[in-house]
């Protein structure tokens, strides 16, 4: 018979896995949602051509991610009004307008890549027509608006994608073997000759400040106040973590196998599909999962941030439970499905557009974030620290060089 001793030890450690799982969500979320088809293509691409030579640039961003995203969270859990009703009060309403448009044409122009990421990979596991999946989770993601406690639903969901993303990406590493001591030797800062645009596009993708920004509503969300401060902070380290993990599994997978063999991928079902001949079609369908992971996670998750942030940003409403929220997010998710589906992919055009409007939006809401969280009246003692001041103005100056290579490239090139 079981004694009372070893029933409460297995009390206990059932307490603290529910009391472990309570205290996560929000970054998993923004981890989740970050990590999209194009991110995971990108590191394919860097590990193929560049090995493990750019790792240190992920682990860099990685660091900057997870201060400001922790500098968000903390806004949230210090007042119980949202980041842009903070800025209205502050700057004025055109201020949030502004960003709120922003973020939503931001996360917007990416959809159409999600959606097309999430079919691509639902038909090389399932078979039929990749417009077949993405019309069929287009609908399953919006009927997802509609059921009740839609963020609950929404961090079980994310949890879960990110749990298949670490199995199926963490898999391909280990089949591919890679070597420890070139991973190693490759964490000393160095930029291969005619990197420099795959680093920039490394360093756009992992140090994303629209969902950095959004922490501080997920966090609301989830009903954390200052009490959870320890929460979630941690919450932040350890999601944001998980983003650059994956990020890395990926690049590490890619330079293993693909660079001894000279292959170049120019997409992520192209990665998975080199895997086959190598590794077995078992290979193949691990990593398509995790490509349908990242897709599906950042179909509904950036639709979520373009939503909210465009209905707060007008006064409509921040919570998810808000019908304008909902409405907006729904539109997002159609409007990315639609492209994805008429053009095969996200024109040129609006790639451009959203870049331009990147310009302008990201390094703002950097600057927003640092002045919040400085502000004594808003932050009380979560007001930031002088190594987080440091580190996240030592982010916004990557930020504004980022927007200064944006507008080289758009406007004189």
């Amino acid at each position: 018979m079981e004694s009372h001793a070893e029933k409460n030890v297995g009390s206990e450690t059932s307490t603290q896995k529910v009391s472990f799982l309570k205290k996560i969500g929000p970054a998993f979320i923004t981890s989740a949602l970050i990590i999209g088809p194009g991110s995971v293509t990108l590191s394919s691409k860097i590990g193929a051509v560049y090995g493990n030579q750019l790792i240190w640039v992920v682990i860099v961003m990685i660091l900057f991610m997870m201060i400001f995203t922790e500098m968000s969270a903390r806004i949230g859990l210090a007042s119980q009004f949202s980041f842009l009703e903070i800025l209205k009060r502050k700057w004025g309403k055109s201020a949030a307008i502004i960003i709120g448009i922003g973020s939503c044409l931001v996360t917007a122009s990416f959809q159409a890549g999600n959606a097309i990421g999430a079919g691509i990979a639902a038909s090389a596991i399932l078979g039929l027509s990749s417009t077949f999946w993405i019309v069929i989770t287009t609908i399953l993601s919006i009927g997802l608006l509609f059921a009740k406690s839609f963020y609950k639903i929404l961090e079980k969901l994310m949890l879960g994608l990110v749990v298949i993303m670490l199995v199926s990406f963490g898999l391909t590493v280990i089949i591919s073997k890679p070597s420890v001591s070139d991973i190693v030797l490759h964490l000393v800062p160095s930029i291969p000759s005619g990197s420099m645009p795959l680093v920039i596009a490394l360093t756009a993708t992992s140090f994303s400040i629209v969902g950095a920004v959004y922490q501080s509503y997920l966090v609301q969300e989830k009903g954390w106040g200052i009490s959870q401060a320890r929460s979630g902070i941690r919450d932040s380290y350890l999601g944001i973590f998980i983003l650059g993990l994956i990020t890395v599994m990926i690049m590490i997978t890619s330079a293993a196998v693909l660079l001894p063999k000279g292959i170049q991928v120019n997409s992520a079902a192209e990665m998975g599909q080199a895997l086959e001949p190598l590794y077995g079609n078992w290979a193949m369908i691990v990593f398509m999962l995790g490509l349908f992971g990242a897709s599906l996670s950042s179909l509904v998750g950036n639709a979520t941030i373009g939503g909210a942030m465009l209905s707060d940003g007008f006064g409509l409403g921040r919570k998810l439970e808000s019908k304008a929220v909902r409405g907006l997010i729904c539109l997002v998710m159609i409007f990315g499905s639609a492209v994805g589906i008429i053009f095969g992919g996200s024109p040129i055009n609006l790639i451009i557009f959203a870049q331009a409007i990147t310009i302008i939006i990201v390094p703002f809401i950097a600057i927003a974030i640092l002045f919040v969280a400085n502000d004594q009246s808003i932050m009380g003692k979560l007001k930031n620290t002088f190594w987080k001041n440091v580190i996240g103005i030592a982010g916004l100056i990557v930020l504004i060089l980022l927007a200064i290579n944006n507008v080289i490239n758009i406007f004189f090139k």
